[in-house]
């Protein structure tokens, strides 16, 4: 049997990715026609069916959409053969970096300029997606190096831990625990507490640094944003927890929360870490050291 060609690969991934012909064509540099006869000739070579055509809306078949993972997988691996085959210095060239929302926005304003004087001939794509999107993105080779809170799922990464990020109280000014020097975990549980809701990694991260339950939040509300929590909370539905890299960047002098340190049992303050994850075999080891240097300060 003829193998796939990377052409037809990288028109089926962008396909299944985009799920639209034209997007996908778009995303080749092809024309529609192109990209179509691409995907036909896949199908060919693999005498099967991947894209389900007898439905009115896109739809891949059951094993298109096992091909797509394992298309994602071989571009990934023939991306990395290039860049070794460039063999270009560490942080050069074109680097795509993904970022989750709740690091990215706050952490950006101080390191773009730091790269661009470090760094001046690198070429930074950014990202910004949800825990679960960049690792299957680093593991697809969609994207480089992200920018995460750990713990992860690190199956098939490496990481490197650059940071440690206190999680403080916070609430509006008039709350009665506003005038406090610190916080108990434990007080936390009797509070009407906002935070963002599932699929945040953030979410997840604070009730455990915290040691709290997902019943001692509130179901009402869920933020989809740090600042959309925090206008929430400036309006009197609840308090939260904020990570120290927002409240360092601003968010809480622009919001009007008065933030407060949390102590758990122990005499610790909770937190979550920092760090950065690549796919493991992708020779992007040293480019993270480096990162990781500017990003600790």
């Amino acid at each position: 049997m003829p193998l796939p060609t990377l052409r037809q690969l990288q028109f089926f991934e962008s396909l299944a990715r985009n799920q639209s012909f034209s997007r996908a064509a778009e995303e080749c540099h092809v024309s529609q026609s192109t990209l179509s006869a691409g995907i036909k000739e896949l199908e060919g070579v693999l005498e099967s069916m991947l894209v389900d055509r007898t439905s009115r809306q896109f739809a891949l078949t059951t094993l298109g959409e096992t091909i797509a993972g394992r298309a994602e997988e071989m571009l990934g691996l023939a991306r990395d053969m290039v860049r070794v085959a460039e063999a270009r210095p560490p942080l050069t060239g074109d680097l795509r970096l993904g970022l989750i929302p709740t690091i990215g926005p706050f952490l950006l304003p101080q390191l773009m300029p730091l790269i661009g004087k470090s760094y001046p001939a690198l070429r930074l794509f950014l990202r910004e997606e949800l825990t679960n999107q960049l690792v299957d993105g680093l593991r697809a080779g969609r994207i480089d190096i992200a920018v995460l809170a750990m713990p992860v799922e690190t199956d098939g990464l490496d990481t490197l831990i650059f940071g440690e990020d206190p999680f403080l109280f916070a609430c509006a000014p008039d709350h009665p625990l506003a005038a406090r020097k610190s916080v108990s975990s434990e007080a936390l549980a009797a509070e009407n507490l906002l935070l963002l809701e599932d699929g945040h990694c953030l979410r997840d991260h604070a009730l455990s640094a915290c040691h709290l339950q997902p019943r001692d939040t509130a179901d009402a509300f869920g933020a989809t944003s740090l600042f959309t929590l925090a206008q929430m909370v400036r309006s009197g539905l609840g308090t939260t927890l904020l990570p120290q890299l927002a409240v360092t960047a601003g968010l809480a002098d622009v919001t009007g929360l008065v933030t407060i340190p949390v102590i758990d049992p122990g005499g610790h303050a909770p937190s979550r870490d920092l760090g950065l994850a690549w796919r493991r075999g992708s020779d992007r080891e040293a480019e993270a050291v480096d990162l990781a240097k500017l990003m600790a300060g």
